[in-house]
């Protein structure tokens, strides 16, 4: 569904993606780890044609992306995507929210759009809030919100930038299950993320990105358990924490 081959992207003279290269097949969910700046939200902007690129290719269901194509509207139908700020429209409720793109994009009637936004508030576990104010909602509830918005669309993958990192820890759980679900339900999905768990429990693959390239891909439970660069082993172990696993670097498995 997403084949990513060689892409290269410079900000000035900073070269960010490096011939960063991976594919995602319809149904899996592929999760970017690494450290920040690594470029992994560079990549989810320029398979979503917010963000150039000066080499390599991307393709989206067969089609090349190509952000200044007319059909770059098309495609960002088929591929959906939330960030890391909500960016809900703060003079329209909850409801009017999910609707607009439906309405104003995909050309549904208002009552079908009412309908379909409904049930999709009533996934994400928001059926209660559907007249409400986003400055009403918890940041949990408001990125629930953000991903009833994109499911409107009815796109074909999701693109997820970090979308926990700016909520409150007690809140990162009623997001994470949202993806959870749509994981199982087969949603095509590529996530940038620091949750490790969710990584495992969710990912059928794992890329780790450091400096602009990818230093190690594989199944979700490899990578994390049993990686086998020395930089993936020590982001983990940073990030996990002394407290959990930890790598052995003779072995290379998790002790």
């Amino acid at each position: 569904m997403i084949e990513i081959d060689e892409v290269h992207k410079k900000f000035g003279r900073v070269e960010v993606l490096k011939g960063v290269s991976f594919s995602v097949e319809p149904g899996e969910v592929v999760c970017l780890i690494g450290p920040s700046g690594s470029g992994k939200s560079t990549i989810l902007r320029c398979i979503n044609g917010l963000e150039t690129y000066e080499g390599g290719e991307i393709r989206v269901l067969g089609q090349r992306v190509n952000s200044r194509h007319k059909s770059i509207n098309d495609l960002r139908r088929q591929i959906g995507m939330v960030f890391q700020r909500f960016n809900l429209f703060p003079h329209r409720s909850v409801l009017e929210n999910v609707m607009e793109g439906p309405i104003h994009v995909n050309g549904e009637s208002r009552a079908e759009a009412e309908k379909h936004a409904k049930s999709l508030l009533a996934l994400v576990g928001l059926a209660d809030k559907i007249n409400a104010w986003p400055t009403q909602l918890s940041g949990g509830q408001q990125q629930r919100v953000a991903i009833a918005r994109t499911l409107a669309l009815q796109p074909k993958a999701i693109l997820f930038d970090e979308p926990t990192s700016a909520l409150d820890p007690e809140l990162v759980g009623e997001v994470l299950q949202v993806m959870r679900n749509l994981a199982r339900e087969g949603m095509t999905m590529i996530v940038v993320t620091h949750e490790m768990q969710f990584a495992r429990e969710v990912a059928d693959r794992v890329c780790f990105l450091h400096s602009g390239q990818i230093v190690e891909q594989g199944p979700a439970q490899q990578i994390l358990l049993q990686p086998q660069e020395a930089r993936t082993q020590d982001f983990l172990r940073r990030v996990l924490g002394s407290s959990d696993t930890h790598y052995c670097t003779q072995c290379r498995v998790a002790v």
